[in-house]
């Protein structure tokens, strides 16, 4: 084999670290390796749908979504050709591609266009990083805090009220003076608000009404003395992409309209009536435990369950999941980059259709040779001849007798030599002493 023949050797290997799925894809010029974190993963199934070569199937979602620990989705390896379709489309991040070697550039492939960006109304507060139920968001703030400016003063006398009509709970003053306290709550999807009221700690208070120039809803009222100029509020929102699903409660809890989004997929979240009166809204949990938005929970009434519907990303994976088929979702848009020009270009537009229409165009095999199976012969009973027994016996009489005379050494030394005359005397001599 010449080496220019022995390069081009691929080899496929499996790994696995901690939640991760490591499928490799090597040779001596490159690698590819195919990172799938299934904890990450919520069995949406849309890599199922559109691999072009159904190297992916959705494993057991209802017993996934109760509890069973198990990877939503399992990989044919031999079948994967790493094209990354399943990487750009996947809308929670479960999948990852790192290449080394010759390949396309990565903005050569379509991808889905998701993504949450704080703009310039930002405060910046302290909601939506105390609601993102992914916790996906970070803040930083850079302004200083009171006791660096103006340390507490002892003894000092004033009044502070707090105006609960303005107050949005944003938590500013909390970051800023230790005179003030958020009480926190557990956001649900009905009231993503992360706190429920804001505390006054008097005793920590010595009424400089720097709080009362910080407020950016001039909720707070201060009688006292002040010691120096306020602080102008400042910090950074940071988003991690890799942790964030769109779900847009920072957007629902955020004052300031300081939320720029844009979900996946547009569509609609429905509730099939004849099938909701089955849900075990108490038991099942199904739905609340796989949802990527957080979305779902119990009415008032402990009856059967409710969606907030803008909430939705519309992945699917509710539907996979659910063991009475109680919602339906429909996609009416794939928010996506541009497909260039390209020789895969119709591959990839036609993947991203079938996330709209659920119908996948795989390659044409109309001309595949097919052969027909052959059918199965007609049994024959087959009749054995009879056996003289006394024939048999005398068969068994001999075959001792050749067995015991093997055993003698002169015998076996007559036989190897292999000389016809002496093998002759030699059998004789034992059929005269009744050896055969």
């Amino acid at each position: 084999m010449s080496d220019e023949e022995k390069s081009m050797t691929v080899s496929k290997e499996m790994d696995i670290e901690g939640t991760h799925v490591l499928y490799k894809l090597i040779s001596d010029r490159s690698s590819k390796t195919l990172d799938y974190d299934y904890k990450r993963c919520v069995g949406c199934g849309i890599c199922v749908r559109i691999c072009p070569t159904k190297a992916l199937e959705l494993g057991p979602m209802k017993e996934i979504a109760t509890g069973l620990d198990a990877p939503p989705v399992m990989m044919d390896l031999e079948k994967c050709t790493f094209c990354s379709m399943c990487v750009n489309f996947c809308p929670v991040n479960a999948l990852e591609m790192r290449s080394e070697g010759d390949f396309p550039k990565e903005d050569q492939y379509p991808r889905l266009e998701q993504f949450v960006r704080m703009n310039e109304k930002c405060v910046p507060c302290s909601l939506c990083e105390a609601t993102c139920p992914e916790d996906a968001i970070e803040l930083e703030y850079t302004f200083p805090k009171k006791e660096d400016i103006a340390p507490l003063k002892e003894n000092a006398e004033g009044e502070i009220e707090i105006d609960t009509d303005k107050c949005n709970l944003c938590g500013i003053c909390a970051r800023f003076c230790d005179a003030f306290l958020m009480l926190e709550k557990d956001p649900t999807a009905t009231d993503p608000m992360p706190f429920e009221q804001l505390i006054i700690d008097e005793d920590n208070c010595d009424y400089c009404t720097l709080c009362q120039d910080i407020c950016p809803e001039d909720a707070i009222k201060v009688k006292g003395e002040k010691p120096c100029e306020a602080p102008e509020v400042s910090g950074k929102v940071t988003v991690d992409d890799a942790k964030c699903t769109r779900c847009g409660w920072c957007d629902v809890v955020c004052p300031y309209d300081a939320v720029d989004m844009l979900k996946p997929f547009e569509g609609e979240l429905m509730l099939v009536e004849s099938h909701i009166q089955k849900c075990d809204a108490q038991g099942c949990h199904a739905c609340f435990n796989i949802c990527p938005s957080h979305l779902w929970y119990v009415p008032d009434d402990g009856k059967n369950i409710a969606a907030v519907d803008e909430l939705c990303t519309y992945c699917g994976a509710c539907i996979n999941a659910c063991p009475e088929d109680v919602m339906k979702v429909f996609r009416t848009k794939v928010n996506h980059t541009e497909i260039p020009e390209s020789p895969w270009a119709n591959e990839w537009k036609d993947a991203i259709g079938s996330l709209l229409t659920e119908e996948r165009k795989h390659p044409d095999l109309s001309r595949t040779i097919e052969v027909e199976n052959e059918p199965m012969k007609e049994h024959v009973d087959i009749e054995f001849p009879e056996v003289d027994k006394k024939m048999m016996e005398a068969v068994s009489i001999k075959m001792k007798l050749a067995k015991d005379a093997l055993s003698d050494p002169r015998t076996r030394r007559t036989l190897n030599k292999g000389e016809g005359d002496d093998i002759h005397k030699a059998m004789k001599k034992m059929k005269d002493k009744g050896k055969l």
